[in-house]
């Protein structure tokens, strides 16, 4: 069995069940969020310099850090 590199995307798959297909969409939806694919589409829109994405991906670690400190401390 081969591992998955992170970089690797998965098949997202959601089943319709009960012709409830709305539900299956908001379900899609979620997954994609969770996943990053949204997000990764979205960073490769464009062509970003190196430097401009070292500093998003920069203060993107930061903001996790403090989100993190804040849920720890409550």
């Amino acid at each position: 069995m081969k591992k998955l590199k992170s970089k690797e995307l998965k098949p997202l798959e959601v089943r319709v069940e009960n012709d409830n297909v709305e539900r299956a969409i908001s379900t899609l939806k979620r997954r994609m969020a969770t996943e990053g694919v949204l997000k990764t589409l979205k960073q490769k829109r464009y062509n970003v310099k190196p430097a401009i994405a070292n500093k998003v991906k920069s203060l993107e670690a930061e903001r996790r850090r403090r989100k993190e400190r804040k849920m720890r401390t409550n």
